[in-house]
């Protein structure tokens, strides 16, 4: 089994690409892993279910192309996302299928269970899961988990609202295993501060939806580079759990993003429909509050490089 020290020590700098629904792709991630870092994208983007397996093939033989080509500077692994929750019915098909590529990093989210943790590690794969408290956390592990993605307040999509300082100190309370912090995270600078909170990595998600390899709209794009934190809306409204989502997005839809309604987490919907005729993650555009250091538009490649080098200098400042 691949461990997360020796991912960790392939890696340019320390981070994770989250995954995005409908913004991650083929394309992004090659880059993502190109770069340095581990990409990943959310099974369910593949559409239909069968597409999933091209999306692999592809991915892994790029990859594989980059490593023959650059022995001294191989691509970082990639990882798929799986939507854990009983509204996804499409759960154990795309699980038979990462199982049959051997996807090296499952991403569990919305659903802890032990029999997709056994099925990463019968190939010898390994499987983080996403939580947004210490309740949470303990459970996935609990169930098989390797590892933890804590979610905290100012993260994009389905976030938690707990400080990360004190997430991931309560989580090493008990864990020394492997933690990747997600939450408003987009400079290199801050990707050491994880570091120095107790995280292994630090999981970047809405930076990469202004690159030029996301499958996002170009309002989508534009709207991440001029956006602030204080263009963050919190709400249940669209998928029944909590999440962040742009607020000009919300207000294109027609909608007040100060006087949205409590929506009922009974009706979860994590697709693309939600409780109101806007579509979430296709109209209402998830974002975190990190954005105020997106300020351009570029290739993947590109923004890792601004990463690694603000990663450096941070280090450079605090020695």
């Amino acid at each position: 089994m691949t461990t997360f020290d020796e991912i960790k020590a392939a890696l340019r700098i320390p981070v994770i690409g989250a995954p995005l629904f409908i913004v991650s792709n083929p394309k992004l991630v090659i880059a993502q892993c190109k770069a340095g870092i581990v990409g990943s994208f959310p099974a369910l983007n593949a559409r239909p279910q069968e597409k999933l397996d091209d999306w692999l093939t592809e991915i892994k033989e790029e990859l594989d192309r980059h490593n023959q080509d650059n022995p001294d500077r191989p691509a970082a692994p990639y990882a798929v996302n799986q939507i854990v929750h009983r509204s996804n019915d499409r759960l154990m098909a795309d699980m038979e299928t990462c199982v049959k590529h051997e996807v090296p990093i499952t991403i569990c989210s919305l659903g802890a269970r032990e029999e997709i943790y056994q099925a990463v590690h019968s190939y010898g794969g390994v499987a983080l899961h996403d939580v947004i408290n210490n309740t949470f956390a303990r459970k996935a592990i609990d169930k098989g988990a390797d590892g933890l993605i804590p979610v905290a307040a100012g993260a994009g999509g389905h976030a938690g609202v707990i400080s990360p300082f004190a997430l991931v100190q309560e989580i090493r309370e008990w864990f020394d295993g492997p933690i990747a912090l997600s939450g408003s995270i987009s400079t290199g600078g801050s990707v050491l501060a994880a570091e120095a909170m107790g995280a292994d990595f630090a999981y970047i998600g809405s930076a990469f939806i202004a690159t030029d390899e996301a499958n996002a709209t170009e309002g989508y794009k534009d709207g991440i580079v001029e956006g602030r934190a204080d263009d963050i809306v919190y709400t249940n409204l669209f998928t029944g759990v909590h999440g962040n989502y742009l607020r000009p997005s919300i207000e294109a839809a027609g909608l007040d993003p100060d006087n949205l309604p409590e929506s009922d987490p009974s009706q979860m919907n994590f697709g693309s429909g939600g409780n109101t005729d806007a579509k979430a993650w296709k109209d209402i555009w998830g974002c975190g509050q990190g954005i105020g250091a997106v300020t351009s538009r570029g290739t993947t490649a590109a923004y890792v490089d601004k990463l690694a080098a603000e990663y450096e200098a941070a280090k450079r400042r605090i020695c």
